[in-house]
C-alpha cells in the first residue's frame, strides 16, 4: 500500500496524543554537515509532531543550545574519552580527514557501544516505567554499527526503531583504482560485520527498520524484511532552500557541484565534459568544496584551457549555499560512490536540474522526468554522457525548467524534513500496534507518484 506523506497516520488512527519519542543519535549538530546535520535536522523536525528527547553526545551541546531546542527536551552524553580516541586513531591512519572515511567509522563503530551504555545508564529507568512510546536511533546510521539499546529494550517490551540505515555502496567496477586514492583499504573487509557480535540481535530486537537505499535492502537479511521500511535519509530544510523558480537558460549555461574535492566525486570528470561548450563560452562551473583534490582540478581546467569558466570558491557555510546555487541552473555530481547524497536534495529544491550517475544514492532520488541520471560506465563513457547532455540542454533550453520543476515536486512532497517528521507516525503507529498494515512509500522513494 503506497502511502500520502502528508497524511499524519494514513487515515487508521487517530493521535489521541503525541507519540513519546527518546530519538537517540549520538552525532546531532545543527552547524556540521552530512550525518550529524543529519542527526539534528531529523530530530528538530520530529519534536513538531511529536513530543522529542534528545539523547546525543556533549560535544554537540554547545552549538545544540545554541541554535535553539523548541519543544525538544535534550539530555548530553558524555562520551568523549572513546569517540574521541576512535576520531584521533583513525586520523593517524587516513592521513588527515578528508580520505578514508571507512576507516574512521570502521573505528566509531568500536567506540559506539561505550555511548549506548551511558543511554541506557540515563535512561533505561524511564524505559522500564514507559514513559516512552518509541526510542529511535537516528544516527549512526551505518549498518555495521549494532545497538546494545535494541536488546534492552526489547527485554522491557519497549519498541525501538532503527535508522534510516545506509551505506556500503560497492566500488564500481570501473573504478576501483580510487580505493586507494581514497585510503580506503578497510572498505574490503567489510562484510565481516555480519558475523560480529550484535549484528543479528540488532535487528531480531528492533521493531522497525528503516531502510535508506536499495543497497541497504539488499544487503538485509531476508528474515527482516517484513519489519523494514524504505525511508532515505536525506531531506532538505526548506527555510534554507526555499522553492524558487527555476532560471530560465540564459548563455552560458552554469553548472554547479557542491562536495568534498576527493577521487571519488568524479568533478574531473566533469570539468572535462565541459571544455567544448566552456571554451565556446557557452557554459561555466561553479565548484563548492575544497579538498585535496583542489590543485589538481585547478591545473586541470588550466590545461583545457577553461581556467576562466571553472570557479573554486572553496567551502561556503551552509546558510549560504542556497544563495550560491542560485546562480546556476543546473546540478553536476558525477560521483562513482556515494550513499546518500543530500546535496542533490538541496539543488533540486532550488530549481537546478540535477545530473547524476545510475549508482549509489544520488540515482534514488531523481524520479524519471525530473532529472538525468546517466549510466555507470568507464571514465571516456561517463564524459561523453555528460558532454552530451550538456550540448542538448543548450539547443534545447526549454527541457531545463520543466525537469527542474519536476525535481522541485518531487523534493517537497516527500524530502523536506516536515514530510520526513511526517512520514514517522504512521511507522509509530504501526511498531506501536495502532496501525495494522506496514507504511510503504515505494522504492525508490515517491517515485510512483511522479507525473
Amino acid at each position: 500500500m503506497l502511502l500520502n506523506p502528508h497524511s499524519s497516520s494514513s487515515g487508521s488512527s487517530s493521535h489521541s496524543r503525541r507519540p513519546r519519542v527518546l530519538v537517540v543519535a549520538e552525532s546531532a549538530n545543527p552547524v556540521l554537515t552530512s550525518v550529524s546535520l543529519i542527526g539534528w535536522s531529523f530530530s528538530r523536525a520530529l519534536a513538531e509532531v511529536a513530543d522529542v528527547h534528545l539523547a546525543a553526545e556533549i560535544r554537540n551541546e554547545k552549538d545544540i543550545r545554541a541554535a535553539g531546542l523548541g519543544r525538544m527536551q535534550f539530555t548530553p552524553i558524555n562520551n568523549r574519552r572513546w569517540q574521541g580516541l576512535a576520531w584521533n586513531v583513525a586520523k593517524v591512519f587516513r592521513g588527515g580527514t578528508a580520505l578514508g572515511w571507512t576507516t574512521y567509522s570502521a573505528l566509531a563503530t568500536l567506540a559506539y557501544p561505550a555511548f549506548e551504555r551511558r543511554v541506557w545508564r540515563e535512561f533505561g529507568p524511564r524505559i522500564r516505567a514507559g514513559e516512552f512510546d518509541v526510542i529511535h536511533r537516528i544516527v549512526p546510521n551505518a549498518p555495521v554499527t549494532p545497538s546494545l539499546l535494541a536488546g534492552h529494550c526489547a527485554r522491557v517490551g519497549a519498541k525501538f526503531v532503527l535508522g534510516p540505515l545506509n551505506g556500503g555502496v560497492p566500488w564500481p567496477k570501473e573504478f576501483v583504482h580510487l580505493r586507494r586514492a581514497e585510503r580506503e583499504w578497510l572498505g574490503r573487509f567489510r562484510d565481516v560485520h555480519r558475523v560480529m557480535p550484535g549484528f543479528h540481535s540488532t535487528r531480531r530486537n528492533a521493531a522497525a527498520i528503516l531502510i535508506g537505499a536499495r543497497i541497504a535492502w539488499k544487503e538485509m537479511p531476508s528474515q527482516y524484511h517484513s519489519k523494514c521500511i524504505f525511508v532515505p535519509e536525506n531531506a532538505i530544510d526548506a527555510a534554507k532552500f526555499p522553492k524558487t523558480e527555476p532560471r530560465p537558460l540564459v548563455e552560458p549555461l552554469r553548472v554547479a557541484f557542491v562536495g568534498r574535492l576527493v577521487p571519488l566525486k568524479g568533478v574531473d570528470m566533469l570539468i572535462e565534459s565541459a571544455a567544448p561548450l566552456a571554451k565556446a563560452g557557452r557554459m561555466r562551473l561553479d565548484i563548492i568544496g575544497d579538498g585535496p583534490e583542489m590543485p589538481k582540478l585547478k591545473q586541470l581546467a588550466a590545461e583545457l584551457g577553461i581556467a576562466h569558466a571553472v570557479d573554486f570558491p572553496g567551502w561556503v557555510k551552509h546558510g549560504e549555499l542556497a544563495e550560491r546555487l542560485l546562480r546556476s541552473q543546473a546540478f553536476g555530481f558525477p560521483s562513482v560512490r556515494e550513499f546518500g547524497g543530500g546535496v542533490v536534495l538541496e539543488a533540486m529544491a532550488l530549481g537546478l536540474a540535477p545530473i547524476v550517475l545510475d549508482y549509489g544514492g544520488p540515482t534514488e532520488l531523481v524520479p524519471p522526468g525530473a532529472g538525468w541520471s546517466l549510466p555507470m560506465g568507464p571514465r571516456e563513457s561517463i564524459i561523453r554522457g555528460l558532454s552530451q547532455r550538456w550540448t542538448e540542454i543548450v539547443a534545447h533550453p526549454e527541457i531545463l525548467k520543466e525537469t527542474a520543476l519536476r525535481a522541485q515536486r518531487h523534493v517537497f512532497e516527500y524530502f523536506t524534513w516536515d514530510a520526513k517528521a511526517r512520514q514517522m507516525l504512521p511507522i509509530y503507529d504501526w511498531v506501536t500496534g495502532k496501525r495494522a498494515e506496514k507504511p510503504d512509500w515505494g522504492i525508490p522513494f515517491g517515485f510512483t507518484s511522479v507525473a
